[in-house]
């Protein structure tokens, strides 16, 4: 039986599926941004100080880092959880900027690193613990990493370029289980049940326990949102404004856990 994500709280999760569900939606991002005008490249992302180039360019960093990561020694000490890495995303900032004007100013894309990457990760055993920017993590929780960075940048882009992104189901389904799982971490409980059909439902926040019949405590929206909510793209209360999201019962308000990525 392969090895599984163990992150605590997190289901499990299949590293082949893991494996290919990255390998697509990279190849997806490399297709899109090929397609795309090089003279939109100077538009604004829609992300604070950064325009579409650099947006690429973190994208591309994004692809290099595993290659990087995978060529540096097996590192000592406990993994992080893909949760501890969520809630880490916004730290060096700085640097993360820097790197992607750098990657922007000497035109690289994913596809500069695309099939280097692949290959390395697809001869690396489940079991290697990697050195990544934050820290230690098993090879299937850094992956996670790179796919929920790949699914939210390509939304990123979809919303930048106004054109809609072929996201691999498979992506958008892991990413979508696993955001929702990382809500339930740090929210526990079962008086909110969270649904975004057909990848999670989840059930989170302290109070009455639901034990049958519909829930008094719903919330309900559709993958694509609940990626924006997820990432600080979109609040709580445009989502709500918007019809994209359906909150029901006095519990139903997730404002105070969202966004997920920080």
């Amino acid at each position: 039986m392969p090895a599984v994500s163990r992150t605590p709280g997190i289901r499990r999760v299949d590293p082949r599926r893991v494996r290919t569900a990255l390998t697509a939606e990279w190849r997806a991002l490399a297709g899109f941004i090929e397609a795309l005008d090089p003279a939109r490249r100077a538009e604004p992302s829609g992300l604070d100080g950064w325009d579409i180039g650099d947006l690429i360019g973190h994208i591309a960093t994004g692809v290099e880092a595993v290659l990087r990561w995978l060529s540096q020694p097996e590192p000592a000490g406990p993994p992080l959880t893909v949760e501890q890495w969520a809630g880490g995303v916004a730290a060096g900032a700085d640097t993360i900027a820097e790197n992607a004007h750098q990657m922007s100013a000497a035109g690289r894309t994913p596809a500069d690193y695309l099939e280097q990457a692949v290959g390395v990760v697809d001869a690396t055993p489940d079991t290697r613990l990697c050195a990544t920017r934050v820290g230690p993590m098993r090879l299937t929780d850094m992956l996670i990493t790179r796919l929920i960075e790949a699914v939210v940048h390509a939304d990123d882009l979809e919303r930048a370029t106004g054109t809609a992104f072929p996201h691999d189901r498979q992506a958008l389904a892991v990413v979508t289980r696993v955001l929702a799982d990382i809500l339930a971490v740090r929210a526990p409980g079962h008086a909110v049940e969270v649904r975004v059909p057909p990848f999670a439902v989840v059930q989170c926040v302290t109070g009455p326990k639901h034990t049958r019949g519909t829930p008094p405590n719903v919330v309900e929206t559709d993958p694509r949102t609940w990626l924006r909510l997820s990432a600080g793209r979109l609040t709580w209360e445009d989502a709500i404004d918007s019809g994209a999201l359906r909150a029901g019962g006095e519990r139903a308000d997730l404002t105070g856990w969202l966004p997920l990525l920080g």
